[in-house]
Order: C-alpha cells, then sequence, then structure tokens
C-alpha cells in the first residue's frame, strides 16, 4: 500500500538517515575539494581564459544538477546514475553505466589523495621532497577513511558536514577578500594557450568539470536519505550554485595575484596566492583549509565507491560478492575493493610530477563520468516511456529541452578532455563488457544449478 504524500511529509526521520543538511554537506563536500584548491595550476597555462571554461562548466552542471533533481523525483532506488540508467535503458546499459561511474569514483579518490599530499608537502616539506613519504601518506589517508565507511554511514556523513564546514571558510575569505589584490595586467592576454580560443575553452571545460564531479553524490545513498524524493533535488541544487560561486570567484583571484608560470608550477597553488596576499601565516592556514577539503572529498568518494557497485550487484548487475553487507550494514567489499584500485592508480602515478599526475588522473575520471551523465542526460523520457507515462505532458516539451542541453554539454565536455584520456577512459569502459559476460555466465548457471535442486511440484 502507498503512502499519501501528507503522510511522507510528516514521516519522523528514523536513525541511520541523511538528512539535508547532510546532502548539501555531500554535495558540496564532493565537489569543492581537491578540484579548486590544485586546479589553478592546471589551468594557468590558458590564462584568463579559464574563467570562461568555468562559466561554461557551470551553467553545464547546473543542467546536469537539475536533471539528476527530477530523476531522483522518479526513482529512489540506490546506485543514482546507474539506477536511473538501468531502469531506463535495460540491464546492460546498466551494467555499463554502472562500471564508467565506479571507475570515476575510484579514479577520483586517487586523485584526491594525490591532492591531500601536495597541501600536506607544504605544511610538512619532508613529505613533499620524499616520494615515499607522500605515497605513505596518501595511502594512510585512502585507508583510515575506507575503515570509517565500514563502521557506518552515520559517522561518514558526520566527517562530511565538519570537513564541508571547515573547508568552505578558508575559500570564501580567498574569494571575496583576495579581490583587494589583483593585478590586471595577468588578465592580458586572455588566452595565453596555443590553442585557439574554442579549444582553449573546451579543454579548460573538461579540467575544471572534475570540481564539480559528485553533483550527483546525495542521488546515490537515496536508501539512506530522509525523504529522497524532496531532499535530495534540494541538496543538488543548492550545492552546485553554491560551489559555482566559490569557483569563479577565487580562481580570478589566483590568476589575478599570482604571475602565470610560478601558479603552473605551485604544488599548493591558493596556499602560495594566500602567502602573497597575507604570509606565511596565510599561506598555512590556505593550506590546512585544503587537507581538510581533501580529507572530506576522500570520504565522499569513499562512501560512494561502496554505494555504486552494492546497488549494481543488489540488481544482479556487478559480482553479487559486492551486494554483501558488513554487521553494520555497509558493503564492505565494495569498499575495499574500490579503494585497493585507488591505491594501485596512486602508486603507479606518484613517480609523475604532482600536478601531471593530478591532471592526468582527473581527466581520466572526467571522461568514466560523463558518460553516465550523458546517458542519465536522457534517462527521464526513457524511464516515462517504460512505465508507459503519457508523453501528451504539457512539461514534455521542457524534459526534452533540460536532457538535450545536459547530452551536449556531456558530449562537448568528452570532446575537450583530449584524445589521450579519451583512448584510455574507452580502454578501461570496454573493459567491462567480458566482465559483465562473466557475471551473466555465473547468474545462469547459479539459476539452473537452483532449478535442479528445487523442482517444481508436479514436474
Amino acid at each position: 500500500m502507498q503512502t499519501s504524500a501528507s503522510s511522507d511529509e510528516t514521516a519522523p526521520r528514523r536513525s541511520g538517515q541523511l538528512g539535508l543538511i547532510a546532502c548539501i554537506a555531500l554535495v558540496v563536500g564532493n565537489m569543492i575539494g581537491s578540484g579548486i584548491f590544485l586546479l589553478p595550476a592546471a589551468l594557468a597555462p590558458f590564462g584568463a581564459i579559464s574563467v570562461a571554461g568555468w562559466v561554461v562548466t557551470s551553467f553545464g552542471a547546473i543542467a546536469l544538477a537539475l536533471i539528476f533533481g527530477r530523476l531522483a523525483r522518479l526513482t529512489s532506488r540506490p546506485g543514482g546514475p546507474y539506477a536511473y540508467t538501468r531502469e531506463a535503458f535495460g540491464d546492460f546499459a546498466g551494467f555499463l553505466i554502472a562500471w564508467g561511474y565506479w571507475i570515476a569514483l575510484w579514479s577520483g579518490n586517487a586523485a584526491v589523495a594525490v591532492a591531500f599530499v601536495g597541501y600536506i608537502g607544504y605544511v610538512v616539506p619532508a613529505v613533499g621532497e620524499n616520494n615515499l613519504y607522500g605515497l605513505g601518506v596518501a595511502l594512510t589517508a585512502i585507508w583510515f577513511l575506507t575503515m570509517i565507511n565500514i563502521r557506518g554511514i552515520e559517522g561518514a556523513g558526520f566527517v562530511q558536514v565538519l570537513t564541508t564546514v571547515l573547508k568552505v571558510l578558508p575559500l570564501l575569505a580567498l574569494g571575496i577578500l583576495g579581490w583587494a589584490w589583483l593585478d590586471t595586467s595577468h588578465f592580458t592576454p586572455v588566452n595565453t594557450s596555443e590553442l585557439s580560443d574554442y579549444a582553449a575553452v573546451s579543454a579548460t571545460a573538461a579540467l575544471t568539470l572534475w570540481a564539480y564531479l559528485g553533483l550527483e553524490s546525495a542521488t546515490v545513498p537515496s536508501a539512506n536519505v530522509y525523504r529522497p524524493e524532496v531532499t535530495i533535488p534540494r541538496a543538488t541544487i543548492i550545492g552546485v550554485l553554491f560551489a559555482a560561486v566559490i569557483y569563479i570567484s577565487v580562481t580570478v583571484v589566483a590568476i589575478g595575484v599570482l604571475p602565470k608560470d610560478l601558479l603552473a608550477t605551485s604544488s599548493a597553488p591558493l596556499a602560495d596566492v594566500a602567502m602573497a596576499m597575507w604570509g606565511p601565516v596565510g599561506g598555512v592556514l590556505i593550506a590546512l583549509g585544503a587537507i581538510i577539503s581533501t580529507f572530506g572529498t576522500l570520504n565522499g568518494f569513499t562512501l560512494l565507491s561502496g554505494q555504486v557497485p552494492y546497488g549494481a550487484a543488489l540488481d544482479r548487475v556487478f559480482p553479487e560478492e559486492f551486494a554483501s553487507v558488513s554487521d553494520r550494514g555497509t558493503p564492505a567489499n565494495a569498499l575495499v575493493v574500490s579503494n585497493l584500485l585507488a591505491s594501485a592508480l596512486v602508486i603507479m602515478n606518484f613517480s609523475k610530477g604532482l600536478v601531471e599526475a593530478f591532471t592526468f588522473i582527473i581527466l581520466l575520471a572526467t571522461m568514466a563520468s560523463l558518460v553516465p551523465y550523458a546517458f542519465c542526460a536522457v534517462a527521464e523520457i526513457m524511464i516515462r516511456v517504460v512505465r508507459g507515462h503519457s508523453l501528451n505532458d504539457p512539461g514534455l516539451a521542457g524534459i526534452v529541452g533540460l536532457g538535450a542541453v545536459g547530452f551536449l554539454y556531456s558530449i562537448w565536455a568528452v570532446y575537450g578532455s583530449g584524445a589521450d584520456v579519451v583512448f584510455f577512459g574507452f580502454l578501461l569502459l570496454l573493459a567491462g563488457v567480458p566482465v559483465h559476460a562473466l557475471i551473466r555466465w555465473r547468474q545462469a548457471r547459479n539459476d539452473a544449478s537452483s532449478s535442479s535442486n528445487n523442482p517444481a511440484i508436479g514436474d
């Protein structure tokens, strides 16, 4: 029996459920992390035109946020993009999206861990100067938060709210007060890269999209969210708008305060910006904020890296081992496997320069996320078709228009990711095809075995 809307409005919040504040913290915390603290260095070679990339990406992210908000009202199954795609396009598409999104999460964890080490190295120079120390810090952070998430989602939610508040305060100070230190000569020429303006904006948009990955975070643990059909859309829209204002403001300050050459080679760009403005104390305070920020993002990505394969395994789309939970109800196997892969990626890339390793990993994670985003952009139309809803709804034109914007933006961002990243991302997606075949073969064999051991009455 379905409950009425009014009874849902007054339904009490159960223990272990995430409310609006925790969901906003999850969205903001997963977006505002390593991206804004390290991206100014990756964007510096492009010059002030990178601000245009931020603006385009912000509009695209808002469109995607609206799309995910609408999808959250249609279904509250766990898994976020995976759950929407599976209902809209079937099991194989659902698997492919779960696979790609899962790649984005554990590779994103690796990128955040690299950024975390960069700012730890600003405060403790030995960590930045010795690759072995840095690698140890990255792996320790990954596995400490894995254990926190295995202990329970409430603990992870508390960590997310606390770290989100602590990370936002120094960014607000930098983004608001830093305008007094701007050197306008740093904004000319507008495009300092060797690319055309269009190609430069496309490239910077692909880089800046990394900072918005996680905008769909509140949709993933929907089974653990209080009134998800209301809470998730609100949290997603509020989180994206808040992050957009901070990103653009802080990037303008970074370009205007530090010369391009210094900004491009910095392993802790915002700390260097703060030191130029307020001296060593300011640099240390921003570095501490970045450490807290990346730690919080690592926590949020860790939570999602368990929830996505868990949700897919419940639907028999991922291996059944991912569906098992700990005594505390958390997907322990999924968390452990995800972070083993993140650890391997960190180990393989740590010998590169920090900015170079960070840039490659974030583009790979972005590419892996864009495929799920493209599918979700048109998922609502397909879900309505699958459910037999009327297509004469007067609001259908708006749904189609919004989906078209989200889909075209996703395709354009794939183009901006560059040939190498698209190549490796495509290979990773294709690697999932035999995995899907193996899963289906195991399921068919198990079903056949169950049928032979439990014959129907009358056979």
